[in-house]
C-alpha cells in the first residue's frame, strides 16, 4: 500500500511550533522591521526543526519570487560559464536564486524562454547576447527588469553591459603586426540584419578587425572567413582561409571557441600553431589558459560583466523608474604560445 504523501510544512505550522503568530514568522522571513533577536532566534530554530521552506508561488503572489532567469545562447562556450560565475558572486549574500536557461541562438528559442521566465514571475532577467529585435527586448523589459550582457546600443528600458570590442578586435591586430604579420585574417559570425550588425559583439568585432588593418597600411591584407561564433564555424573558417592562393600567416578568431575550431584545421593541414600561422581569440575563457593549448586572447573580463549585470538588476528591481545605465569594460589582451613572430 502506498504511504501518503507528506504534507508541505507551512507558516503555520512554523508560528505554532515557534509559539508566536504567522505575522512574527512572517516579519522573521522578510527580515522586516519589528522582530525581535528572540524572536528571530525562535523562529530561525522552528523552521530548521520543521525543515520549512517558503513557497516560491505563494511568495509571487505577494510581489517578489527572489529568482533571477539568466538566459545564455547556448551552454558549450566556457566565456558564458565566466559572465555566470560573476553573476552568482554578486547575488552570494542576497536571498536571490539564480536560475539558468539556454536561448540557442534564435529569436523564437528566445521567445519560448523569455517568455517562459515572465509566466514565472521571475524579479528580473539577464539576457546574455540575444539575438531578439530591439523592440522585443524593449518589450520585455517594461514587463520586467532586464540587464542585457554583450550588446551594444542605448535603451529607455534596460541597463546594458559590454566590452569595447572595437578595442579588443585593434588588441589582436596591433599585437600581430608587432610581431611582423601582414597577412591576418579574421574569422566572423555571418551576421544580415541591421541592428545587430550595429550591436552584436560579433559585428564590432570585425568592424574594428577592418578599421585596425586599414589603422596600419593593411587595407589590401584584409580578408574574412563569414561562419559562426563556434568550433565547427573555426573549423570551416580556417579550412577557407588554407586554400586561399594565399594563405595568412595569422588568424583572429572572434571568439575562443571559435580559435579551437580553427586549431583543429590547421593541425589536420599538417601546419604548426604558432610556427607556421600564429592564433589569437577572444574572451580569455577557461579554454585559453588551458596549458596544452595556451592560445593569445582578449580579456573582457566575464566574471566583471556578470557582476555589473547582477548590481544593475538589483538596484532596477528597487527602483524601477531610474534612467538606464551602460557599462563598458576595457578589455587586455593576454599573450599566450599560440602567437609568435613571423
Amino acid at each position: 500500500m502506498d504511504k501518503p504523501a507528506t504534507r508541505r510544512v507551512t507558516i503555520v505550522d512554523v508560528a505554532r511550533h515557534a509559539q508566536v503568530s504567522t505575522t512574527a514568522v512572517s516579519k522573521v522571513l522578510r527580515n522586516a522591521y519589528g522582530a525581535s533577536p528572540a524572536m528571530r532566534t525562535k523562529v530561525q530554530q522552528a523552521i530548521a526543526e520543521l525543515g520549512y521552506r517558503p513557497s516560491a508561488a505563494a511568495r509571487g503572489l505577494r510581489g517578489q519570487t527572489y529568482t533571477i532567469g539568466v538566459m545564455l545562447p547556448e551552454l558549450r562556450n566556457l566565456f558564458f560559464a565566466d559572465i555566470l560565475d560573476g553573476i552568482t558572486a554578486q547575488l552570494g549574500d542576497s536571498d536571490y536564486q539564480v536560475l539558468l536557461a539556454p536561448g540557442c541562438n534564435g529569436e523564437k528559442a528566445e521567445a519560448r524562454v523569455i517568455d517562459a521566465m515572465i509566466d514565472r514571475s521571475m524579479d528580473g532577467l539577464v539576457l546574455i547576447a540575444p539575438v531578439s529585435a530591439k523592440s522585443r527586448l524593449n518589450e520585455v523589459a517594461r514587463s520586467v527588469p532586464t540587464v542585457v550582457v554583450g550588446r551594444h546600443g542605448t535603451s529607455p528600458a534596460y541597463d546594458s553591459v559590454t566590452d569595447d570590442d572595437l578595442a579588443g578586435a585593434a588588441l589582436v591586430v596591433d599585437h600581430l603586426v608587432e610581431l611582423g604579420h601582414r597577412r591576418i585574417a579574421h574569422i566572423e559570425h555571418h551576421e544580415t540584419d541591421r541592428v545587430r550588425l550595429a550591436e552584436m559583439p560579433n559585428a564590432q568585432r570585425a568592424h574594428g578587425y577592418r578599421e585596425a588593418m586599414i589603422a596600419h597600411g593593411l587595407e589590401a591584407e584584409i580578408d574574412i572567413a563569414s561562419t559562426t561564433y563556434t568550433q565547427d564555424g573555426g573549423y570551416l573558417g580556417a579550412q577557407q582561409l588554407l586554400d586561399r592562393l594565399v594563405r595568412p600567416t595569422a588568424i583572429f578568431a572572434g571568439a575562443d571557441v571559435v580559435a579551437l575550431g580553427a586549431l583543429e584545421a590547421i593541425a589536420e593541414a599538417g601546419l604548426s600553431v604558432p610556427g607556421d600561422i600564429s592564433v589569437a581569440g577572444y574572451d580569455n575563457s577557461a579554454l585559453a589558459a588551458f596549458g596544452p593549448i595556451s592560445l593569445t586572447s582578449v580579456d573582457q573580463d566575464g566574471r566583471q560583466m556578470g557582476a555589473n549585470a547582477a548590481r544593475l538588476l538589483i538596484d532596477r528591481i528597487g527602483q524601477r523608474d531610474r534612467r538606464t545605465a551602460q557599462v563598458k569594460l576595457s578589455p587586455t589582451l593576454v599573450v599566450r604560445r599560440t602567437t609568435a613572430a613571423l
